[in-house]
């Protein structure tokens, strides 16, 4: 049975090419939206080493088992993309154009497709052949020059920002745009080229904007919002455990300043030349409690305080469970798709696809036997 039951993009198809990082995860949300994703997977599998059973990024798609470098290979792929409405790909510059599965390719067979392109630096450059993976990509845009502490070496922000913020999601609305286009009277396909320093760069905007003003330093953890200001951080308690601290608003401040019990002790937060005293009259306040009893002191305050949970804890925490923002599925505990609709919600449908598993049902539900030949 395809899974384009529930959800905004029910009906859309989509071709993936197996890869890791950015690219399954952009397929994942256009699947989690409701589109019958085809992962093309090649034997002996592509990844990080992680059980196929585990791979959240696969959830809500199929899977078939193509050998792109066999006799036949490419033409078995150009049959699903006959009939897809979006092809995914993450080679690296000139890979897929070798394999027989390029954009000309690909568009010869299906006039109106998308075929969405994801790499770090892009598809031209001094650096497009070069290998990379997130932390340079971000590093080269500037964008890890602002996480961190002052005098200190850049903080690491997992593959969030890059892979994630700046490869996927602006894959994702790329080819959503695109495929837009491509169903308008007149429309044709095209292809989205997604480089995640484009986007990396892109999600910066604001903090290039303050620094032309001159309200932004370019330097870490000077800033309103980059840790160099004592109302915007993180504070240890008195169990080891953290508090995120953030009402920039100065009525959320004295809200903050009261709960926090600091009265007339704290320095004139508009003095920035006090920030570091004003610091450290937080930072001694809180490790006077632990995590939990000052959780309690601001449950229900509008002083823009939360307790750092860490990955295990978050789905247990009551407004996350309230909106079940965490789901199990299969014995698996995940996020949810996001975001939500009210006339086409969207679901967990499926757990991650087993290479090739889909193989036959693929083959029937898009009329595509030859899919199915070894």
């Amino acid at each position: 049975m395809a899974t384009t039951e529930h959800g905004p993009l029910a009906g859309v198809r989509v071709v993936e090419l197996a890869g890791i990082g950015p690219g399954p995860f952009a397929a994942m949300l256009l699947a989690d939206l409701g589109a019958d994703v085809v992962r093309v997977d090649r034997p002996g599998g592509a990844g990080l080493g992680i059980d196929p059973a585990y791979d959240l990024t696969n959830r809500n798609k199929r899977s078939v088992l193509v050998d792109l470098k066999a006799e036949g290979g490419a033409a078995r792929v150009l049959d699903l993309v006959e009939r897809a409405d979006i092809l995914i790909e993450g080679y690296r510059p000139g890979v897929a154009e070798r394999l027989g599965v390029g954009p000309d390719a690909a568009l010869a067979r299906n006039p109106r497709l998308v075929y969405g392109r994801m790499t770090g630096w892009g598809q031209d450059g001094p650096l497009a052949e070069r290998a990379g993976h997130d932390i340079a990509y971000i590093a080269l845009t500037g964008t890890l020059s602002v996480i961190g502490k002052p005098g200190e070496p850049p903080t690491v922000p997992a593959n969030l920002i890059g892979d994630y913020a700046g490869g996927s999601l602006y894959l994702v609305v790329g080819v959503l745009a695109a495929l837009q286009h491509a169903r308008t009277p007149g429309g044709r396909g095209q292809v989205v080229d997604a480089a995640i320093v484009d986007g990396a760069a892109h999600l910066a905007m604001m903090i290039h904007g303050m620094l032309a003003a001159g309200g932004w330093q370019d330097r870490r953890g000077s800033n309103l919002l980059d840790g160099g200001c004592p109302f915007y951080g993180t504070y240890e308690t008195s169990d080891g455990q953290y508090m995120a601290v953030g009402p920039l608003e100065q009525r959320f401040y004295e809200e903050f300043r009261r709960l926090l019990g600091i009265g007339d002790e704290a320095p004139d937060r508009g003095d920035i030349g006090r920030w570091e005293e004003l610091r450290t009259v937080v930072a001694d306040r809180f490790r006077t409690r632990t995590r939990a009893e000052w959780t309690e002191v601001f449950e229900g305050s509008d002083a823009c305080v939360a307790p750092v949970l860490s990955l295990r804890e978050a789905p247990h925490h009551p407004h996350i469970a309230a909106r079940s923002t965490f789901v199990e599925h299969d014995g698996l505990t995940q996020p949810a798709p996001a975001p939500r609709f009210s006339a086409t919600p969207v679901s967990v449908r499926g757990g991650p696809a087993r290479p090739g598993a889909d193989t036959e049902a693929v083959a029937a539900d898009w009329d595509v036997p030859g899919i199915a030949r070894p």
